[in-house]
């Protein structure tokens, strides 16, 4: 039999796994063939856990989210144009690393961003600066967004140093309609940054995971050409499925959850069942290409039965014709 690690790389290099591998995001790891480690760290020197290394500050609620930005950090371009990356602080970052793989075992290991990309430029600079800065200031622009790549290109050559399968980035392009910004603008302002930080990864040894939120069906097949070897569309719900399959099925992997706002909420068990079939059936193949996601969201209503339906749902699930 195959290794848990094995049976991803198998997936995502369409070799025939034995079964669809399943990664527990935020709970419950041990349950599947992926294991996390967060790279993030917190603000040097500063006791407050919500603010990041970055220095821009998550007001966590009561609700069990991620929190969110409450204020920019860096509003006037003033600050901004001196503004340089966190250290790199090894030793701090990689701490957790001997306990992380002994819990391991024969798992997948990845290593993951936490938050990357333009999410981090938005959370530097606020949401309406952001979405004006690339046109009205664009070497400002370039230049804090290339500090940002760079930094994350030293922590993907850390995953690489350490032993990692894989970085995970998790940038979040999409609203609930579409994309924030045109595709074409996207095109020439942010795919050649990935393209450099894949083929980086890949040089190393890594494979690369994209988490990204929203309704993306105008750039994944993108991600695919630029060297996402794992797409994770985080909300099915919003985003057309059966087009993405259609030019894509066979080609990528992909990594799927059951909607965590509509029907891995809300759902009974056997609409859950139905939804994850219909997603194997449009990404997946014999072959490969199809890893399940599932994720404890209690905070948006989930109920344990319905988390424990997700994960038994992908489990059920027979290769694709």
């Amino acid at each position: 039999m195959s290794s848990r690690r094995e049976l991803v790389q198998q997936a995502i290099r369409f070799q025939r796994p034995e079964r669809i591998p399943i990664w527990f995001v935020n709970a419950d790891q041990e349950q599947g063939d992926v294991m996390v480690y967060h790279l993030l760290l917190g603000q040097q020197g500063v006791d407050d856990p919500q603010v990041k290394e970055w220095g821009y500050r998550l007001e966590y609620l009561d609700d069990g989210t991620m929190g969110h930005p409450t204020k920019p950090l860096l509003p006037d371009w003033q600050v901004a144009e001196t503004y340089q990356p966190p250290p790199l602080r090894e030793e701090e970052r990689m701490a957790g690393l001997p306990e992380f793989l002994a819990a391991c075992e024969d798992r997948y290991r990845l290593a993951s961003l936490d938050l990357s990309g333009f999410t981090t430029y938005m959370f530097l600079r606020g949401f309406e600066n952001a979405m004006v800065d690339f046109v009205w200031e664009p070497e400002r622009f370039s230049r804090l967004m290339n500090l940002i790549w760079d930094f994350e290109c030293r922590l993907i050559e850390l995953a690489a140093q350490y032993g990692f399968d894989a970085i995970h980035f998790v940038d979040d392009w999409g609203t609930q309609k579409g994309l924030m910004i045109s595709p074409a603008l996207w095109r020439k302002l942010f795919a050649p940054g990935y393209r450099r930080q894949f083929e980086l990864a890949h040089r190393l040894g890594l494979d690369v995971w994209f988490h990204c939120c929203g309704n993306i069906t105008e750039i994944v097949e993108d991600f695919h050409h630029l060297g996402v070897d794992v797409m994770n569309i985080s909300q099915p719900n919003v985003v057309d499925i059966e087009a993405v399959g259609n030019r894509l099925r066979g080609k990528q992997c992909f990594l799927m959850p059951i909607s965590y706002q509509t029907v891995g909420i809300h759902g009974t068990r056997d609409e859950i069942f139905a939804e994850a079939e219909r997603l194997y059936r449009a990404l997946g193949t014999p072959d490969g290409g199809f890893i399940g996601y599932v994720e404890e969201y209690s905070c948006m209503g989930m109920s344990a039965e319905n988390y424990w339906a997700c994960a038994e749902a992908f489990r059920r699930l027979k290769p694709a014709p």
